[in-house]
């Protein structure tokens, strides 16, 4: 049985002190990911805390590479993503994008 699975992943580096902005801004969201075709599952993911920042991922787990990309073309993506330039004062440097093929 082939494994076709997709994990997006967005990697941001919040400046120390403004983590729970950061985190009440993804609670409080509308994603519009409920009916987009192929998509699983999302979690917010916290990581190490550094001098000046805390690690944070979005990660997403879709059917295929194809329904990401699909769903980064649409109307709801845009939606989703309406207010991001709105919090530029959090985040210390550009969101890192990674995409993976699921293999086992």
């Amino acid at each position: 049985m082939e494994i076709k699975l997709y994990i997006a992943m967005n990697r941001f580096k919040i400046i120390n002190g403004e983590e729970e902005i950061f985190e009440n801004i993804w609670k409080n969201r509308e994603t519009h990911l409920d009916n987009v075709p192929g998509f699983k599952k999302f979690n917010l993911i916290k990581g190490k805390i550094e001098d000046e920042y805390t690690i944070y991922a979005s990660h997403s787990t879709w059917e295929s590479e194809n329904d990401f990309i699909n769903w980064t073309k649409s109307e709801s993506f845009r939606e989703a993503h309406k207010d991001a330039g709105n919090h530029k004062g959090l985040y210390l440097g550009h969101p890192e994008f990674e995409g993976f093929k699921v293999i086992l």
